[in-house]
């Protein structure tokens, strides 16, 4: 299975129809997630970034993971500060990058979270 699943930016990002690259869509390996990921947006305003996990993802069987991965892409696709994401098989990881608002992180992540359940915001130990 390759190593990124699929890459999501807003038009403002996207190259000729890279807007989503889907499992049938043919995927290349991708270069470190350091290279990829865009730090401002076309204004030149920094981006804010977070991350979630998907427990256990990888081992469920291709069309639950694609259910899964639809479900991801219509919630991203629903929030309009959302200028980069990408989903990582191999560590059951999504990276997301945002155009900063008070409270959007904690919006994109409640609602993957209601549309799948078993998702964990990456943060900080604060105990």
């Amino acid at each position: 299975m390759p190593k990124s699943l699929w890459t999501f930016r807003s038009s403002a990002q996207a190259t000729s129809g890279q807007n989503l690259r889907g499992a049938r869509a043919g995927l290349r390996p991708a270069c470190p997630l350091y290279e990829r990921v865009p730090t401002r947006d076309e204004s030149g305003h920094f981006l804010s970034d977070f991350m979630i996990l998907f427990p256990g993802l990888r081992q469920r069987p291709q069309a639950e993971c694609q259910i899964v991965v639809a479900r991801i892409n219509g919630v991203l696709k629903g929030f309009p500060e959302v200028v980069f994401a990408d989903l990582n098989l191999k560590l059951n990881l999504l990276w997301v990058s945002v155009r900063a608002r008070p409270g959007v992180i904690l919006d994109i992540a409640c609602c993957v979270k209601f549309h799948v359940p078993e998702a964990l915001l990456v943060g900080p130990k604060t105990a």
